[in-house]
């Protein structure tokens, strides 16, 4: 424990207490019965002590012991006996950490938190002080006793609760602990005497005589000053002379300069009226103008809305046309395809019919070659012949039926080709979508992972780099104003789900710029071309001059009591960012209704809000009176707070996307492969049909070649007249059908022709409605920005007026306060003044001229004045100079009595000094001679050592020895003689010593025993607790000795009792 300094040594709390001569029952409880022990040398009785010693202690959780009592100690000799580990050091300890002790003074651990006993969060240690008598701490507010409650965490701090005897808690405060301990002298780990306060006592009362020497020093400078001051007022008597007519034109300037300010006011009022009239005139102007410019707003607003209505009204025809011309191209495919077939039945049946043909020539010319020949062939030949010409007909029919089938299957192969081909192409383009759609998701996801370290690269990669030129520019002076933006991270949400529609409605102007004027353009624009390469779009950059405040839209916002505008569910601290987003795209005006339906039923089904022209839905859609227009995008860029969601939902959108991929390519390598095995089928198949044209060629050919043969053998003529016969039935039947198979052929290609014109008529107006739309989209463009410029204006003009007005009604404002004024100043100066005086001096050369001759009348009455008020003057200096004087004297006479003193206190501090080292020498020594030993102690003052020798027997037969050369029992024995000594020049209430007799013989002991004994009962008024591992059990009868036995700890016992033992209780 530190030391502890009053603040004035010499306190009656710091003297010592007068011993009392009788005995005192101090114990209220009844636990102890303690009674005068009388001494066998004749010294007089002692009374218990009232103050400072321990009544009792209690632990909990402490080191290695869970519970520890409470128990109670006597008022004089307490030993605590025990095996090892049974607690008695831990009782020690508890008390140095539980009056305030550190940690390192118990040499049992570094820390507090070393004290806490494993496995626990904290410990307690609970010390009661004896608190009676005359001498008793607060003793109104603590009563009998004072409880000082310590608690100990694990990380090693502690805390404090002082209580009373009723347990009511009076402080938590160290300072309080401390003041305690310091009123009972309680020390700990210092010095037993006071000299080393009186030392420092005495240091610092010479501090306080320098200090005071130079107030002295201080004193004696001023009163030089005080002196000065002295003679001069002296010398002041000079009589007083012409102030009466100086004060007669005091007055009359104070008459005119009363009506001069009221002149002045009138001048004012006038000015007023003049500006007030011109002010008037101003407002009608600007009434006209604002007039004019409503005009012009109606008329661009009604042009936007033809526009509109127009490009609204070819856009549903365009969408009325859509499906009348998907239906029109499937129709010209399927009239095609038609057309197609039947041209191919009609190329069949005449190839058929020509063929056929042929062969009636070739039949009669063969008839009329036989009729005219002469000889005829042998009729085995001929019979030979025609038996090889039936099987070679019948070879070709079998022939043309393959073909015909083969030629089915061609055409089946090439449908199946065409069909793949077109779902190839169907299915390419829709790959292309999604990948288109990756790429753009994937760039996204790039920049929402960006903008988790950096927010500002989601408005773009390179907005970060031109924030920082922007500031290194601003920096230089390059700006008039630094621009502000992008402004979309200015402006924060108050409801996350109103981000997607917030964005479709801002859509550019979340990445736009502010500029306060078109020079700061000029210098953003050469900013932005080092940061966007040429051809790639850049930020808008707004130019409108910076103000402070945000405009007032009150009276033309929208307002609607459940949905909020864009403007109220923002919230933006720039007001440059919401003027900007106010001028170009009225954020007022435009509603946020999260559900599609209600928005249509708000705006559509019903009459929209006061001033609302639009709606925004949570889906991004937007919402006319009479048009609804749906939104591309399905999720927020900019403005969206959960990014890890967005970022999650964008992966695995980006996963979708592949998969959709990977699916698509995988469809179409099957088209690939199918069409690929198509053509290989369709290309054997046109292989054989060719094949089976030529052996349906060859197999003709040799038919002719056998007809035609001129054999010397007669023909068959008959026969061959019946197979022409039979040729030119099946010609008609032929022809018949070829006639049949060109009508239907006509009748598909005049189908396909009309159809053909009326889908090319559609998908003409459909371009024609196209190219009509374009210029009307820019004139849309073009007529919204007229009516957004038409807007600003208005307002413009709104705010000037609004602030014209606002100055209009200020000045009259004025002018009626200019009126009270007047008519004030007037009844003041009628007060000072009541006929009215021409004046022709303004106020401020009168104010000039009679400050002026106050100042002269000031210096008259300051350089001459009145006796008395000199004669005060000087009385005052003269007393504080010689009260400064006296003060002085006193101090150099209390500097010198001082050191007087402190020379004698000096003297007296040497002399205690010399008494208390020989009081203790001479305890030494006759403790030491109890036992034939002698022994010297030597102090050394300068150097603060003492040096320890001892002699076991008799002196004058060995020199003295070092303490180190002793038995174990002579050292224990010569180190209590020397702790005797000390606690007899020592003054705190109770001693404490751990273990004095481990080394000790039994004669050692019993000597050491009965001295400690002998000298508890010399001073009752202090207690001894006393620590060992002896049982005590031959200690002599007496009430005043407590013995307090501590049992060995069991396995798996977490409370130590203790059982308190008299001598009455070992007779039992």
């Amino acid at each position: 424990m530190a030391k502890r300094k009053d603040e004035n040594f010499f306190s009656p709390e710091n003297a010592k207490r007068p011993r009392q001569e009788e005995l005192e029952d101090f114990d209220k409880d009844g636990d102890e019965d303690e009674c005068t022990v009388s001494f066998t040398n004749g010294t007089s009785t002692l009374t218990a002590a009232e103050v400072g010693i321990i009544e009792s202690i209690h632990l909990r959780n402490f080191m290695c012991h869970s519970m520890l009592g409470p128990f109670k100690f006597g008022s004089n000799v307490n030993f605590v006996v025990g095996n090892n580990g049974s607690g008695k050091s831990a009782v020690l300890t508890a008390l140095i950490v539980g009056l305030g002790g550190k940690a390192v003074a118990t040499n049992r651990g570094s820390s507090l938190k070393g004290f806490v006993k494993d496995g626990q969060n904290s410990a307690d240690i609970t010390i009661t002080l004896r608190n009676r008598g005359d001498d008793a701490y607060r003793a109104n507010v603590y009563g009998d006793s004072i409880v000082v409650q310590q608690h100990i965490s694990m990380d090693g701090s502690r805390s404090y609760k002082l209580k009373s005897e009723t347990g009511a808690v009076v402080s938590t405060r160290k300072e309080e602990l401390i003041a305690i301990l310091d009123h009972f002298n309680i020390q700990f780990f210092m010095k037993a005497t006071q000299l080393e306060q009186m030392k420092e006592d005495y240091s610092y009362i010479m501090e306080t005589k320098e200090r005071t020497k130079e107030q002295i020093n201080q004193g004696e400078e001023r009163l030089t000053e005080l002196k000065r001051q002295c003679l001069e007022k002296e010398e002041r008597f000079q009589s007083i002379a012409g102030l009466s007519t100086m004060k007669t034109n005091l007055e009359y300037l104070k008459h005119e300069m009363a009506w001069a300010v009221v002149n002045e006011i009138e001048k004012q009022l006038n000015a007023i009226r003049d500006n007030i009239k011109i002010g008037e005139d101003r407002a009608a102007r600007l009434d006209r103008k604002m007039e004019e410019q409503q005009v012009r707003l109606n008329e661009a607003e009604k042009k936007y809305k033809d526009i509109q209505d127009k490009l609204e009204k070819i856009s549903q025809e365009t969408n009325a046309r859509a499906p009348e011309c998907m239906a029109l191209k499937a129709d010209v495919t399927a009239k095609k395809r038609a057309y197609n077939e039947a041209e191919v039945l009609y190329n069949r049946s005449l190839n058929e019919y020509k063929a056929l043909k042929k062969d009636d020539e070739q039949l009669c010319k063969r008839i009329e070659e036989l009729k005219k020949s002469t000889n005829q062939s042998l009729e085995p030949e001929r019979l030979e012949r025609q038996k090889k010409i039936c099987w070679l007909k019948d070879r070709v029919k079998a022939l043309q039926d393959q073909e015909n089938s083969i030629n089915q299957e061609i055409e089946q192969f090439q449908q199946a080709i065409e069909k793949d081909k077109e779902e190839y192409t169907r299915i390419r383009g829709e790959e292309l979508d999604v990948k288109h759609a990756l790429n753009y998701n994937q760039r996204q996801l790039k920049e929402l992972k960006d903008s988790k370290t950096d927010r500002l690269k989601r408005f773009g990669s390179h907005v970060p780099a031109l924030l920082e030129a922007i500031d290194e520019a601003y920096r230089r002076g390059h700006f008039t104003h630094k621009p502000v933006g992008p402004l979309g991270a200015c402006i924060h949400l108050r409801d996350p789900e109103h981000a997607l529609a917030i964005e479709s409605c801002l859509k550019g102007l979340l990445q736009a710029y502010c500029c306060h004027n078109h020079a700061d353009e000029r210098v953003l624009q050469a900013l932005m071309k080092r940061f966007y390469p040429p051809g790639t779009s850049r930020p808008q950059i707004i130019v409108s001059e910076f103000r402070n405040e945000m405009y007032d839209v009150r009276h033309r916002a929208a307002h609607h009591p459940e949905f909020p505008t864009v403007l109220t569910a923002l919230e933006i601290d720039n007001a440059v960012v919401a003027n900007s987003l106010i001028d170009m795209r009225g954020i007022e005006t435009v509603l946020l209704i999260k559900n599609n339906s209600v928005a249509r039923a708000v705006m559509q089904f019903q009459k929209p809000p006061k001033n609302c022209r639009e709606a925004f839905t949570a889906d991004g859609d937007q919402v006319f009176a009479g048009r609804y227009y749906s939104s591309e995008n399905t999720r927020p860029k900019f403005l969206s707070r959960d990014v890890d969601s967005e970022i999650s939902d964008l992966e695995n959108e980006v996963e979708n996307k592949k998969a959709q991929i990977v699916n698509l390519q995988q469809h179409l390598s099957a088209l690939e492969k199918d069409t690929k095995h198509n053509e290989d089928l369709l290309k054997r198949c046109q292989l054989h049909y060719k094949e089976l044209k030529m052996k349906i060629r060859k197999s003709i050919s040799e038919i002719r070649e056998l007809e035609n043969i001129e054999e010397h053998q007669s023909v068959d003529i008959a026969t061959l007249e019946d197979e022409a016969q039979e040729n030119k039935i099946k010609m008609k039947m032929v022809e018949k059908n070829m006639e049949q198979q060109k009508e239907n052929l006509e009748h598909h290609k005049s189908l396909k022709v009309e159809a053909e014109n009326k889908y090319d008529a559609i998908k003409l107006k459909i371009n024609q409605l196209s190219e009509l739309a374009d210029p009307l989209k820019d004139e849309l463009n073009l007529a919204d920005a007229e009516v957004d410029n038409q807007k600003r204006g208005k307002r413009h003009y709104e705010e000037k007026q609004k602030e014209h007005l606002d100055t209009l009604n200020k000045k009259k404002r004025e002018l009626d306060m200019k009126v009270k004024e007047l008519e004030e100043k007037m009844s003041q100066a009628r007060q000072i003044c009541p006929e009215r005086i021409e004046v022709k001096k303004s106020a401020s050369i009168l104010d000039k001229e009679i400050n002026r001759l106050r100042q002269k009348i000031q210096a008259e009455h300051a350089s001459h004045g009145d006796r008395e008020e000199i004669m005060r003057q000087y009385q005052e200096a003269r007393e504080t100079y010689l009260d400064l004087d006296n003060k002085v004297r006193t101090l150099k006479r209390f500097i010198k009595l001082l050191e007087e003193i402190m020379t004698h206190r000096y003297k007296t501090y040497q002399q205690f000094r010399r008494c208390l080292t020989l009081r203790c020498k001479l305890y030494f020594d006759n403790l030491l001679s109890q036992r034939a030993y002698c022994g010297k102690m030597n102090f050394d003052h300068k150097n603060e050592t003492l040096t320890i020798s001892v002699q076991p027997g008799e002196g004058n037969k060995a020199a003295f020895n070092d303490m180190r050369a002793l038995s174990g029992g002579e050292r224990s024995f010569s180190t209590v003689c020397f702790i005797l000594s000390l606690w007899s020049i020592a003054e705190s209430p109770f001693r404490c010593l751990d273990e004095f007799d481990v080394y000790m013989d039994m004669v050692n002991r019993r000597i050491a025993m009965d001295m400690i004994l002998k000298m508890a009962d010399s001073q009752r008024f202090r207690q001894f607790i006393l620590l060992t591992p002896q049982s005590m059990s031959s200690l002599p009868s007496s009430k005043l000795i407590r013995i307090l036995r501590m049992s060995d700890p069991e396995r798996g016992q977490t409370t130590l009792p203790f059982r308190p033992v008299t001598q009455e209780d070992d007779d039992n």
